[in-house]
């Protein structure tokens, strides 16, 4: 029997299923499930830096950074347990500058004290450390770090023992010669870094909080021109922070007491005075680092510019076609204002300890909402036309 002719592509595809459409290799590498866990991980870190912060800062208005004259990243995680341990730790600290010159009325009860901030801080240190160790080697064990992630997150504990460093690196130069504090420009850089990682953990929450196709979709419609405005925006602010520790280093926030003058003058008189046993006048670089007039002005100088810079910032963000960008933009205001506020009412009240807290907490707020609206320009939420209706 003949067979009947085929059809023209009749047997095509027969008896086989139409293939289901797949995500983008971005999209199959990424671990997107292992994001969200991540983004946990992330924020557990970055809580911790931000109390890390606060309990540095209450550190320094304390006066209790010398506390401990020992750096012992092991076996100082267990405090004195004893009174002998006590009174070994308080035979150090009177060995110190600070004690001699500054604290040698105290007593043993008044150098614990000081010893539980310095200790608490460094505690803090040590468990920063090893949730990064857990997160980072369980997710990397589990293979669950997304394509392209495993250098930036281990890259975070690299900056993390380099803070630790570098924090005893600022300890020891107040252990030496006549200092009663460690060194100012010391604790901008100590600062100034733990920023740095606070920063780069917050931009690393944003950018996981989306999948990579999603980012890279939203780049196409980036607000380049935004982007770099608060991108300078960023750096100003970072360097406010600096000079911000510049001033905590020294006292300066104690001792100019009004606004807007500086005790009666625009521009202090003896700004550049800095005296010497010698009768001598120190050289004039070091005004910069050491006078209390100097660096308190410069301080409220950059305040005055990065508000008017950061008004001008939001007012182009304002504009930005895209609601959650300017949502981003309108909350980066609010808080440059209530920032300013801060700053201007702990100056009036010499620095008290919960003032100076606040002032330095409004200072990660701040450059936490910076970063935010410079991601959303970076990368902005496009509104489809049925959700913007």
């Amino acid at each position: 029997m003949a067979q009947q002719p085929r059809k023209l592509f009749e047997d095509v595809g027969e008896g086989r299923k139409a293939p289901v459409p797949q995500g983008g290799m971005i999209d199959s590498r990424s671990g997107g499930g292992a994001r969200r866990w991540i983004r946990v991980w992330l924020a557990v870190l970055f809580a911790l830096v931000v109390v890390m912060i606060a309990v540095g800062g209450a550190t320094r208005l304390t006066d209790s950074g010398l506390s401990i004259t020992e750096w012992k990243p092991v076996t100082g995680a267990l405090p004195p347990t004893s009174q002998a341990d006590w009174q070994a730790a308080y035979d150090l600290y009177r060995d110190s500058p600070q004690f001699r010159l500054m604290n040698s009325q105290m007593t043993l009860d008044g150098f614990k004290s000081i010893y539980w901030w310095e200790w608490g801080h460094r505690q803090l240190g040590r468990t920063i450390g090893l949730v990064w160790a857990l997160g980072f080697f369980g997710f990397l064990a589990a293979r669950k770090i997304p394509a392209g992630w495993t250098g930036r997150l281990f890259g975070l504990g690299i900056l993390g023992g380099l803070q630790g460093a570098i924090g005893w690196w600022m300890v020891s130069s107040g252990l030496v010669g006549e200092m009663t504090s460690v060194a100012s420009y010391r604790l901008a850089i100590h600062l100034g870094l733990a920023f740095a990682i606070l920063g780069t953990i917050a931009w690393y929450m944003l950018s996981l909080a989306r999948p990579e196709a999603a980012l890279l979709q939203a780049r196409r419609s980036r607000e380049g021109k935004l982007f770099g405005m608060t991108t300078g925006l960023l750096h100003l602010a970072f360097l406010q922070i600096l000079l911000g520790a510049l001033v905590a280093g020294i006292d300066a926030g104690r001792a100019f007491p009004t606004w807007p003058s500086m005790n009666g003058e625009f521009f202090p008189s003896d700004a550049f005075y800095l005296p010497q046993p010698d009768g001598s006048n120190a050289a004039l670089w070091r005004a910069f680092f050491e006078s209390a007039g100097l660096t308190q002005f410069i301080h409220r100088m950059v305040a005055y510019l990065l508000v008017i810079y950061g008004l001008v910032v939001w007012n182009r963000g304002r504009k930005s076609p895209h609601a959650q960008t300017r949502g981003s933009y309108h909350a980066l205001a609010v808080m440059l204002l209530v920032q300013v506020a801060l700053g201007i009412v702990t100056a009036v009240h010499a620095a008290p300890l919960p003032l100076g807290l606040a002032h330095q907490l409004g200072a990660v707020v701040l450059f936490t909402l910076i970063l935010r609206a410079r991601h959303a320009a970076q990368y902005p939420h496009v509104q489809s036309l049925r959700s913007a209706r």
